[in-house]
């Protein structure tokens, strides 16, 4: 029988943004390898749900904080201007 970690896993956190990403990733695996049964996959796709939201929510938070350090100082990043730099 397959292993379902998606139903075991739906109710707890992930810890941190790079243990988010290993789980989806593992998910999104099993999916795709066809590994599951129909209940296990509707599981995964909703626990994968969460995970992407979760990680959504630290990347944002993550961008503010960034934002807030580095003040107006903060542009966007242009390869040709540091391409054009190189020569």
């Amino acid at each position: 029988m397959p292993r379902t970690s998606a139903t075991a896993a739906s109710a707890a956190s992930p810890a941190s943004f790079e243990q988010a990403m290993q789980e989806l990733e593992q998910l999104v695996a099993q999916m795709e390898a066809g590994e599951l049964p129909l209940e296990a996959s509707v599981a995964a796709y909703k626990r994968g749900s969460e995970l992407v939201k979760f990680c959504a929510a630290q990347l944002d938070k993550v961008d503010s904080q960034v934002k807030l350090l580095e003040g107006d100082m903060l542009k966007p990043f242009q390869a040709t201007d540091a391409a054009a730099g190189d020569d």
